[in-house]
């Protein structure tokens, strides 16, 4: 789906920072997030350099992506040759992976259909998890 850029293959110290506090959040997580998760941990990276590397991973296929309730990009490390869909808490951000193979399926048909290729697709599912009140009317997607 993603191909591998050049600039992906030029490892440094920053990016790979970034990369393992990213795998061991938990759950998705903010730029500022991540930022703090890793400023905690001493490393010395910019926010300025972990939105440029989220980018880098989100172009290459490196991270899953969704919104949170105020439509701010959340990211989470994405394992080599998977592809998931989330449904998240708009309480507390718990993130739950669902089967999605009939948008895989749908998408697919859609390529063979227009002949286009690489088609890329986001699919964003929020509610409200069993642990979190709901705070704001039905809860229904809008």
């Amino acid at each position: 789906m993603y191909g591998t850029s050049r600039r992906e293959t030029r490892s440094t110290r920053q990016r790979a920072a970034v990369r393992e506090a990213l795998r061991g959040a938990d759950g998705f997580v903010s730029a500022p997030a991540l930022h703090t998760l890793l400023a905690a941990g001493g490393a010395a990276v910019g926010l300025t350099t972990v939105y440029r590397t989220l980018r880098l991973f989100e172009e290459t296929g490196r991270v899953d992506v969704t919104r949170d309730g105020s439509g701010g990009r959340l990211y989470r490390w994405r394992p080599a040759g998977e592809h998931r869909h989330y449904l998240v808490c708009r309480g507390c951000g718990a993130s739950l992976a669902v089967d999605a193979e009939v948008v895989e399926r749908w998408v697919t048909e859609v390529m063979e259909e227009s002949g286009y290729r690489a088609v890329a697709h986001t699919l964003e599912l929020s509610g409200w998890c069993a642990e979190c009140p709901e705070e704001h009317g039905s809860g229904t997607a809008g």
